[in-house]
């Protein structure tokens, strides 16, 4: 294949040739930062063949979109990931990689015009797939403890405010019992499957584990910014809750 017409009517194109068949549908988009010094230097580390890595799309700061993979295809973007149960999430995810040089680069805030751009194309790619808002996702998200982008600086408000992604008001901070690592108890327990009900890869064993910390880390970067430290305070419980009282259901397609 030596190009394609962009799925998303703003997007140029420049393949790569990192790409397979996919083999599962379409119902969800998983966000990244690039976590590269440059943009340009993140667009052709993705359309590198020695690289193996590829996303559909990148956003870089100006607003300009390239798209890389058709959505029809499977981008290498997740890596090792789950979600619902689900490990080949590069079969059935939209991957949008976010030009921000990450943590280890100087990691910083999101500018507008990206932003902007990436609620429109997101927009797009939802009504294409007719992807559930709880389904817009960050690598994080489906990566927990092996990765952490888009990171904690990544403005969800604004996408869920212009009608993309899903979201609650975190609860407030406040002092009180907290549930932390190597705690056992049906109230861990009740944490894991509460977890693992929005989608979360972590087992329901009643005993605070590392990989429950990684997990309550992950949730809290998404959803409740303000304080990510893997400790299930009730500020985080609560927020847990409302965001599980607010799903809606998976369309069928």
């Amino acid at each position: 294949m030596s190009g394609f017409l962009p799925d998303e009517p703003s997007a140029e194109v420049r393949l790569s040739p990192n790409f397979g068949p996919r083999r599962e549908t379409v119902d969800m988009i998983v966000l990244h930062y690039t976590g590269m010094e440059t943009g340009a230097g993140a667009e052709a580390w993705l359309c590198d063949p020695a690289s193996e890595v590829s996303s559909h799309y990148l956003v870089h700061e100006d607003g300009r979109i390239v798209q890389m993979v058709r959505e029809s295809d499977r981008a290498w973007h997740a890596g090792k990931s789950s979600w619902f149960g689900r490990s080949d999430i590069n079969s059935c995810s939209v991957g949008i990689e976010i030009v921000n040089p990450g943590h280890s680069l100087g990691y910083r805030n999101f500018p507008k015009p990206q932003i902007d751009a990436l609620i429109g194309l997101c927009k797009g790619i939802v009504q294409r797939h007719f992807i559930p808002a709880q389904r817009v996702l960050a690598h994080s998200d489906v990566a927990p403890g092996r990765k952490i982008d888009p990171g904690e600086r990544f403005p969800w408000k604004a996408l869920f405010e212009a009608g993309v992604g899903h979201l609650v008001d975190a609860a407030p901070l406040r002092r009180g019992a907290v549930l932390k690592a190597g705690d056992a108890s049906a109230e861990v327990e009740a944490l894991q499957s509460m977890l693992a009900l929005y989608g979360y890869g972590v087992e329901i064993s009643g005993a605070f584990d590392r990989q429950t910390e990684t997990v309550v880390e992950a949730f809290q970067r998404h959803f409740r910014r303000r304080k990510v430290d893997g400790v299930a305070d009730g500020s985080t419980i609560r927020t847990l809750e409302r965001l599980l009282g607010s799903v809606r259901a998976v369309p069928s397609k």
